[in-house]
């Protein structure tokens, strides 16, 4: 019995990285069957890995997008496409480098960001244009 509430409280403690197919893109993120204009789904912003088995750059990138999953739990998702397996959904954004990490906002228009980069480029990312972390600020400053 204690063993599963340890299982429970490890598993409640690290957030992990959602594996995003093809259907769950369309019910989670964005329905470009029914839809013209791109509106995104979800209610917190959202990250996108596109990798592959075989890519290194992909391997040093996945502890990343864990902790950048475990530091943002509840504010933010973070999706991972095995290009491999989801041919279709990495031709619909045009995939031709991996790794590529797709920034998707609440509102607005996703950045794709093609390369292995370090983690703290990516936490600036996020704060910047996804949380928008700084921007108010700078409207203050043009008026």
């Amino acid at each position: 019995m204690l063993y599963i509430c340890r299982s429970i409280k490890i598993k409640k403690l690290f957030m992990a990285t959602i594996d995003l197919t093809l259907q769950k893109f369309k019910d989670e993120i964005f329905d470009y069957e029914n839809e013209k204009e791109w509106k995104y789904k979800g209610d917190v912003p959202a990250i996108i890995d596109f990798w592959a088995d075989w890519c290194q750059p992909c391997k040093m990138v996945a502890p990343i997008m864990e902790n950048l999953s475990n530091k943002y739990e509840g504010k933010l998702k973070v999706y991972k496409v095995d290009t491999e397996k989801e041919r279709e959904l990495a031709g619909m954004f045009g995939i031709r480098s991996i790794p590529s990490i797709l920034f998707i906002p609440v509102e607005g228009t996703p950045m794709m960001q093609p390369g292995a980069l370090p983690e703290n480029i990516y936490d600036e990312i996020i704060q910047k244009e996804l949380f928008k972390e700084g921007k108010e600020e700078d409207k203050k400053e043009e008026k």
